[in-house]
């Protein structure tokens, strides 16, 4: 008589196939628990942004120039941009609300009349600076901020200031008036690495003027590094940073690798992965102190492309795009109305801007190049793939 042994299909190493149904049924159950416990944070992770609508941004650091070069470059800004805040570098420097008002009437002129946009004035500090010329400025509504810029530290900088001290009277006079102080956060001594200047900064520089001044408002311009934004996260509602869309995309890697890129050199230059990480996470915080700064800054094709290359990355056309395509890369969107429109204006005591831009990702390669007689700019992200198309609404 042949004995019946009855086999239990779900008890492992009953038979080769039992075995393989009660792992498959385990792992069934195992994903089902998975599923329903975190699907919708697995979704919200890797929810795809197609198109957002925010307020009017504010570019908070733009460089116009002057003559021709203004004309051209004016309205890729005006176009999606409410206001911006003007840097006061050019050639001749500006240092008088005389100089501030004419130069605003230029950039006016140069606004296409459909364009609904504001620019606001700064004014350049040297060793001289007299605080009532910068008090009766600001209280007439034509600075809205002073600039610091250490001598011959970037573009036009040769007036710049060569003892910090010297300003400590006007630093006075503007934190007890509320007056802003924009800050490019390099020094310049030639035996300091050009990576490690922000850095050495902070110490040098910046620390004693917030232990002498602490309620001086202080916009720390274009951070570029970990050093900087630990600085702004460790400190009060006084101190703030702008971030440029360039320091958020590149590393050094990519304006030195298999040949020099001069239209990724500016200053600050571009820093290791390390510093872009941290300046990527950053934007990822609640932290209202982080805004929009493009520092766009153009020079012309040949002086970009020469033995010794202008500092200075023209991102005003592609900018947007861009800082949208890092938001989305870092899951930050829900951040991203606060960076452009928000936090800038609350810092410099303005209201929100009217009306809306709307951003819809979509394949776009930007092939423009931006000419008029001799003057010849390569914009940022040229001929690449900016991801967004963005319009007025």
């Amino acid at each position: 008589m042949v004995e019946r042994r009855t086999v239990n299909p779900y008890v492992t190493g009953s038979s080769p196939v039992g075995g393989a149904k009660f792992l498959f049924l385990m792992l069934l159950f195992i994903f089902n628990i998975f599923y329903y416990l975190f699907f919708d944070e697995i979704r919200l992770m890797t929810k795809i942004i197609t198109s957002i609508k925010i307020r009017r941004p504010d570019d908070c650091h733009v460089h116009f120039r002057d003559g021709n070069i203004l004309k051209l470059i004016v309205p890729y800004t005006s176009k999606f941009f409410g206001r911006a805040i003007i840097m006061p570098n050019l050639i001749k420097p500006i240092i008088s609300i005389n100089q501030a008002i004419s130069y605003r009437k230029r950039i006016i002129r140069a606004i296409p009349s459909e364009h609904l946009f504001t620019p606001l004035m700064t004014f350049y500090l040297t060793d001289m600076s007299e605080t009532k010329i910068i008090e009766d400025g600001f209280n007439q509504k034509v600075f809205i901020a002073c600039k610091l810029y250490l001598n011959k530290v970037t573009t036009n900088s040769k007036y710049g200031v060569s003892n910090i001290t010297n300003l400590y009277p006007v630093f006075s006079t503007m934190e007890r008036i509320g007056m802003p102080l924009l800050i490019h956060g390099e020094v310049t001594n030639n035996n300091i690495d050009i990576f490690d200047r922000e850095a050495y900064f902070i110490d040098q520089i910046m620390e004693p003027i917030r232990n002498n001044f602490p309620n001086l408002k202080i916009v720390f311009e274009h951070i570029t590094t970990k050093e900087a934004v630990q600085y702004i996260l460790s400190n009060n509602e006084n101190i703030v940073a702008t971030i440029t869309p360039q320091h958020l995309m590149f590393n050094r890697n990519h304006m030195l690798v298999n040949g020099i890129k001069p239209h990724l050199y500016c200053l600050p230059i571009l820093k290791s992965n390390i510093h872009r990480t941290a300046l990527r996470e950053a934007i990822t915080t609640d932290c209202k102190r982080f805004f929009l700064g493009t520092d766009t800054a153009p020079h012309t094709q040949n002086k970009k492309e020469s033995a010794c290359g202008c500092a200075g990355i023209f991102n005003a056309p592609t900018a947007l795009a861009a800082y949208a395509t890092v938001f989305n890369e870092m899951n930050a969107m829900e951040n991203f109305e606060a960076f452009c429109s928000l936090n800038g204006a609350k810092f410099y005591g303005l209201p929100v801007n009217n009306g809306f831009i709307e951003l819809k990702r979509k394949k776009i390669i930007f092939n423009n190049k931006i000419s008029k007689d001799k003057n010849n700019l390569i914009p940022f992200l040229l001929h690449k793939n900016i991801k967004w198309e963005i319009n007025v609404i």
